[in-house]
Protein backbone atom coordinates (compact mmCIF):
# COMPACT_ATOMS: atom_id res chain seq x y z
CA UNK A 1 0.00 0.00 0.00
CA UNK A 2 1.08 3.55 -0.72
CA UNK A 3 -0.38 6.53 1.10
CA UNK A 4 0.29 10.04 -0.17
CA UNK A 5 -1.18 12.96 1.74
CA UNK A 6 -0.50 16.65 2.29
CA UNK A 7 0.44 17.77 5.78
CA UNK A 8 0.49 21.30 7.15
CA UNK A 9 3.42 22.52 9.24
CA UNK A 10 2.91 26.04 10.53
CA UNK A 11 0.98 27.07 7.42
CA UNK A 12 3.32 25.37 4.94
CA UNK A 13 2.23 22.32 2.95
CA UNK A 14 4.46 19.26 2.67
CA UNK A 15 3.79 15.89 1.06
CA UNK A 16 3.90 12.81 3.31
CA UNK A 17 4.44 9.45 1.61
CA UNK A 18 4.20 6.07 3.31
CA UNK A 19 5.08 2.91 1.38
CA UNK A 20 4.30 -0.38 3.11
CA UNK A 21 6.77 -3.04 2.02
CA UNK A 22 7.36 -6.57 3.33
CA UNK A 23 9.00 -6.23 6.76
CA UNK A 24 9.59 -2.47 6.45
CA UNK A 25 7.94 0.86 5.77
CA UNK A 26 9.43 3.69 3.73
CA UNK A 27 8.56 7.19 4.97
CA UNK A 28 9.22 10.60 3.44
CA UNK A 29 8.03 14.14 4.00
CA UNK A 30 8.99 16.62 1.30
CA UNK A 31 8.41 19.90 -0.46
CA UNK A 32 9.89 21.26 -3.68
CA UNK A 33 13.18 22.11 -1.91
CA UNK A 34 14.07 19.00 0.10
CA UNK A 35 12.94 16.12 2.28
CA UNK A 36 13.38 14.02 5.37
CA UNK A 37 13.18 10.26 5.23
CA UNK A 38 13.39 7.11 7.31
CA UNK A 39 16.57 5.06 7.72
CA UNK A 40 16.41 3.78 4.13
CA UNK A 41 17.96 7.06 2.97
CA UNK A 42 21.67 6.79 2.15
CA UNK A 43 23.05 10.22 3.07
CA UNK A 44 26.60 9.13 2.23
CA UNK A 45 25.56 8.32 -1.33
CA UNK A 46 23.84 11.70 -1.69
CA UNK A 47 26.89 13.54 -0.34
CA UNK A 48 29.45 11.62 -2.37
CA UNK A 49 28.20 10.07 -5.60
CA UNK A 50 25.27 12.45 -6.16
CA UNK A 51 26.82 15.64 -4.77
CA UNK A 52 26.39 17.45 -8.09
CA UNK A 53 22.60 17.23 -7.57
CA UNK A 54 22.87 19.32 -4.36
CA UNK A 55 20.15 17.34 -2.57
CA UNK A 56 18.75 18.78 0.65
CA UNK A 57 17.80 15.83 2.86
CA UNK A 58 17.87 14.41 6.36
CA UNK A 59 17.60 10.90 7.76
CA UNK A 60 15.90 9.65 10.94
CA UNK A 61 16.25 6.06 12.06
CA UNK A 62 13.91 3.83 14.02
CA UNK A 63 10.73 5.58 12.89
CA UNK A 64 7.62 3.71 11.81
CA UNK A 65 5.08 6.50 11.16
CA UNK A 66 5.05 9.94 9.60
CA UNK A 67 4.43 11.48 13.04
CA UNK A 68 7.48 9.70 14.43
CA UNK A 69 9.52 10.96 11.47
CA UNK A 70 8.41 14.53 12.19
CA UNK A 71 9.24 14.19 15.90
CA UNK A 72 12.53 12.28 15.63
CA UNK A 73 16.01 13.78 15.75
CA UNK A 74 17.85 13.47 12.46
CA UNK A 75 20.66 10.93 12.53
CA UNK A 76 22.39 12.43 9.50
CA UNK A 77 21.93 15.20 6.94
CA UNK A 78 23.38 16.09 3.56
CA UNK A 79 25.97 18.84 3.09
CA UNK A 80 23.35 20.93 1.28
CA UNK A 81 21.02 20.60 4.27
CA UNK A 82 23.83 21.73 6.57
CA UNK A 83 24.27 24.82 4.39
CA UNK A 84 20.63 25.72 5.25
CA UNK A 85 21.26 25.35 8.99
CA UNK A 86 19.88 21.82 9.28
CA UNK A 87 22.04 19.63 11.48
CA UNK A 88 22.31 16.18 13.00
CA UNK A 89 20.09 15.96 16.08
CA UNK A 90 17.57 18.52 14.79
CA UNK A 91 13.94 17.37 14.98
CA UNK A 92 12.46 16.41 11.58
CA UNK A 93 9.73 19.05 11.70
CA UNK A 94 12.28 21.79 12.46
CA UNK A 95 14.42 20.65 9.54
CA UNK A 96 11.46 20.78 7.16
CA UNK A 97 10.63 24.31 8.24
CA UNK A 98 14.17 25.37 7.29
CA UNK A 99 13.42 24.08 3.77
CA UNK A 100 10.72 26.66 3.06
Amino acid sequence: MIDVSPIDLEGHTFLAVTVLLPKTTLLTVSNDKGYIMCGALDVGLLNDRLKDRKIIAGRAVGVKTIQQLLDAPLESVTHEAEALGIHKGMIGKEALLKMI
